[in-house]
């Protein structure tokens, strides 16, 4: 049986969020709240990373709190966006490395990248986490902020497609899901929406020749994260991740039908308490709430509001 359909058969997991950890291992008001708040996930980051040893603890905590398989994410992409450190885990490249390597040699490229990625995965399962929030498929601009920065693959669309499908298939080689991100695409972002709402003033035309193209070209991941941004050309009021016509693009015109998370619901780009932004992530079209920091009152707020996962949601996640 494969990891989702092991999800699927877990009972207790009824709620479409996935929640940060305080620290390195789970206190007893976080046991007490995730068995009570059944969470699809969790999102792991430096704060809760000592060692290999200790990281294999604390997802196994996690499995038994929530009595099967879930959900274990974390960013591990390389380079400065690299949760597991050095000198537990090897110093793996940024995008950019990447992207210089495939203007070179394509093909050298593309299997670097590959066992990179590969490697990455090996890394994560051996501490029982088995989702990858990359790769980021955002196209670098000259005016792209340094919260993206080097973490690009790249100017073209088709090369980031192409170096993007790599990164996923390694990822997969050793049992890893991908999280594609930013959907529609961050690249143009000026700003960093983890301390403001970047806007966008692009055309629909713009960003279907350029944005738009890889995460269409990927669409058949299982896994996606919307970007924070508001784009006038698609909803002038709502940024992408609580915009309904936003989503509606995404799973349409984009064409990707799966798996659609939020950014952290706790970033500044996104306004108002967190009942409201969790309901507008919802009623826009997102599939699940990704909350990241661990702050049991924000949880808390996020849980008062949260429907149960329905069939329509496991179908669409077992496919």
């Amino acid at each position: 049986m494969n990891l989702l359909a092991q999800i699927a058969k877990n009972k207790y997991i009824t709620k479409p969020v996935i929640y940060g950890i305080a620290g390195l291992e789970l206190s007893d008001e976080e046991k007490k709240f995730f068995a009570k708040n059944s969470a699809i996930g969790f999102i792991l980051f430096a704060r809760n990373i000592a060692d290999k040893q200790q990281l294999k603890n604390l997802t196994a905590s996690i499995r038994e709190v929530v009595s099967g398989e879930v959900l274990i994410l974390v960013d591990q992409e390389g380079g400065r966006v690299a949760r597991m450190k050095e000198p537990h885990w090897k110093c793996y490249p940024a995008g950019e490395f990447f992207a210089d390597l495939y203007k070179q040699n394509e093909e050298v490229a593309k299997n670097s990248l590959f066992k990179n990625f590969a490697e990455i995965a090996a890394d994560l399962a051996e501490v029982g986490i088995n989702v990858n929030c990359a790769p980021v498929l955002d196209i670098l601009t000259e005016k792209t902020h340094q919260v993206i920065g080097n973490r690009a693959y790249g100017k073209e669309p088709q090369q980031v497609a192409i170096l993007g499908r790599k990164v996923c298939e390694g990822l997969l080689s050793n049992g890893v899901y991908p999280v594609i991100k930013h959907i529609p695409g961050h690249g143009r972002g000026t700003s960093d929406s983890h301390l403001e709402l970047p806007i966008v003033d692009a055309s629909l035309e713009e960003l279907r020749r350029s944005d738009f193209i890889p995460f269409h070209e990927l669409r058949d991941q299982k896994f996606a994260m919307t970007a924070h941004i508001l784009y006038t050309a698609i909803d002038k009021n709502n940024c992408a991740t609580t915009s309904k016509t936003a989503i509606d693009l995404i799973r349409n015109e984009i064409g990707f039908k799966n798996i659609l998370m939020s950014d952290d619901v706790s970033m500044k780009a996104l306004q108002g308490s967190f009942t409201a932004k969790t309901s507008a992530i919802l009623n826009a079209g997102c599939d699940l709430v990704l909350h990241c920091n661990g702050v049991m009152e924000e949880m808390q707020e996020i849980a008062a509001v949260l429907p149960n996962l329905t069939d329509e949601f496991w179908v669409k996640f077992c496919e």
